[in-house]
C-alpha cells in the first residue's frame, strides 16, 4: 500500500548559484543567489518563504563552522533582512539533504508553513581536502588510524576492494559510470566540468588516491549552493512552473552495531531495507523509474545503490553499468546531470534538483523523453542516507 500522503506535496522551484572551485566570495553570497533564483523560478519572493530546512554540516574536516563562510545554517536565513516571517524551520544532523526534504514535506502536510525552502551550500577549503594528519587518536580510531585508515577515502577503498575481489569485477569497469557522468555534465550549465570532456584513457591513467580509488572516482569539491521551494501540490499548481510531486521520501534507519569503518556487507544490508520502504511508499518499483539519481561521493556507492535498490542483483552492478545501459539513451539513465563526480560535491542537492527537472521536462539537452518518475538515493547506503521519489503531475 502506498503512502497516504503520496503526491500531496510538490517542488515548485529550483535555484542554482554559480559553481566555482576557488572563490573570493563568501559562501553566504552563493546561498542568497540560489535562494533568489529558486523563488523567482516559481514566481515568488523571498518574503513569501515561511519555512526553512537544510542539512548544514560543514563539508570538510577541521571546519570552524562560521555561518555564512563555511556553513549556511537556518540561522543565516532566519536573520536575513530580506526574509519574511518564518513560522517553521528544521536542521538535519543525519541523512544528508534528502532528510531536509522529508522535514519540509511533513511540515507542509501538517500546515506548519506554506512555502518551505530547502537548500545545501558547500565550500572548498584551502589546503588538504578530506584527510588530516593526526597525532593522537582515541576510541575505535586506535584500531585503524595507526595503519593509515584515517578518513572516508580509506573506508570506501576497503569496501570497494572487497567488492572487486568478491564478485570478480575489474576496477577498469568503473570507467563506464564515470565517463557517462562526465558526458552528462558536459550538457549541464550548472556543472563544474561542463566544458571538460573525459576519455577512457584519461580515466585509466588517473592517479591513485587510495587503492583502488583513483582521483576520478572521487567527487569534485566545489563552492556552490542549490535551493528548492516546496509547497502543497494544490498551491504549486498556481505557480509558474509545473510541479514535481513527492511520491515518497524517507531515511535509512537500519539497526546496526557500532563500526570501526565501512564494510561492503554493511553498504548493501543498510541500503536495501530503506530502498524497499521507499518503493512501498511510492507504490512504484525500480522498473518504473525513468532515471535514477544515485549518490556518488565515491563512484562505488552508485554500484551499491543499484544493487540495494533492486535495479540489479547482488554483485551485478559492475556488469549492469556496461554497454550504455546507464547513459541518457540507455534503459536506466543514471546521474543524468553529471553527479557529484562531475557536477560537483553538493551532498545530494544536485541529485534532487535533477530529479525535479526531469519530471517537469526542464532538463534541456539531458531530458529523458516522457520522464514520469525519478528516484534519488542520497549518501552511501552505509551512512544514514535518505531518498525520495518524484513523479510527474498528470493533472
Amino acid at each position: 500500500m502506498s503512502w497516504q500522503h503520496r503526491g500531496k506535496v510538490a517542488v515548485a522551484g529550483i535555484g542554482f548559484s554559480a559553481i566555482e572551485r576557488r572563490t573570493s566570495r563568501p559562501l553566504g553570497a552563493f546561498a542568497l543567489e540560489a535562494a533568489e533564483a529558486a523563488v523567482q523560478d516559481c514566481g515568488l519572493r523571498l518574503a513569501d518563504i515561511d519555512g526553512l530546512a537544510t542539512y548544514p554540516s560543514a563539508p570538510f574536516l577541521g571546519a570552524r563552522n562560521r555561518d555564512g563562510e563555511d556553513i549556511i545554517s537556518v540561522e543565516f536565513f532566519l536573520s536575513h533582512r530580506r526574509m519574511g516571517e518564518i513560522s517553521w524551520y528544521a536542521q538535519a544532523g543525519e541523512g544528508l539533504v534528502c532528510a531536509s526534504v522529508r522535514d519540509a514535506t511533513n511540515a507542509l502536510i501538517a500546515g506548519a508553513c506554506r512555502y518551505a525552502m530547502v537548500w545545501r551550500a558547500m565550500y572548498v577549503p584551502p589546503g588538504t581536502y578530506g584527510a588530516q594528519k593526526q597525532r593522537d587518536v582515541m576510541g575505535d580510531a586506535e584500531f585503524s588510524a595507526p595503519y593509515g585508515c584515517v578518513s572516508p577515502l580509506q573506508w570506501h577503498a576497503l569496501a570497494y576492494r572487497r567488492y572487486l575481489e568478491t564478485y570478480g569485477a575489474r576496477r577498469e569497469s568503473m570507467a563506464a559510470l564515470v565517463l557517462s557522468a562526465r558526458a552528462n555534465a558536459n550538457r549541464n550549465d550548472h556543472a563544474i566540468f561542463r566544458d571538460r570532456p573525459l576519455t577512457e584513457a584519461e580515466y585509466q591513467a588517473a592517479r591513485m588516491i587510495s587503492d583502488p580509488l583513483c582521483l576520478l572516482d572521487c567527487d569534485v569539491p566545489v563552492t556552490a549552493c542549490v535551493a528548492m521551494v516546496m509547497t502543497t501540490t494544490e498551491r504549486a499548481r498556481d505557480l509558474r512552473q509545473k510541479p514535481a510531486l513527492v511520491a515518497a521520501v524517507g531515511h535509512q534507519t537500519a539497526r546496526r552495531q557500532p563500526i570501526v569503518h565501512y564494510t561492503l556487507h554493511d553498504h548493501i544490508e543498510s541500503g536495501k531495507p530503506f530502498a524497499d520502504r521507499l518503493w512501498s511508499d511510492a507504490g512504484l518499483g525500480p522498473r518504473d523509474m525513468s532515471a535514477a539519481e544515485l549518490y556518488d561521493g565515491f563512484a562505488p556507492s552508485t554500484w551499491y545503490w543499484l544493487e540495494a535498490g533492486g535495479f540489479c542483483g547482488r554483485g551485478e552492478a559492475h556488469a549492469f553499468t556496461q554497454d550504455g545501459r546507464i547513459t541518457l539513451t540507455g534503459t536506466l539513465p543514471v546521474n543524468t546531470f553529471g553527479g557529484s563526480l562531475s557536477q560537483g560535491r553538493l551532498h545530494g542537492m544536485g541529485h534532487l534538483a535533477e530529479a525535479v527537472l526531469q519530471v517537469t521536462d526542464r532538463a534541456g539537452e539531458r531530458q529523458i523523453p516522457d520522464a514520469s518518475a525519478v528516484v534519488v538515493m542520497d549518501g552511501s547506503p552505509m551512512l544514514r542516507g535518505s531518498g525520495a521519489v518524484f513523479v510527474r503531475d498528470d493533472q
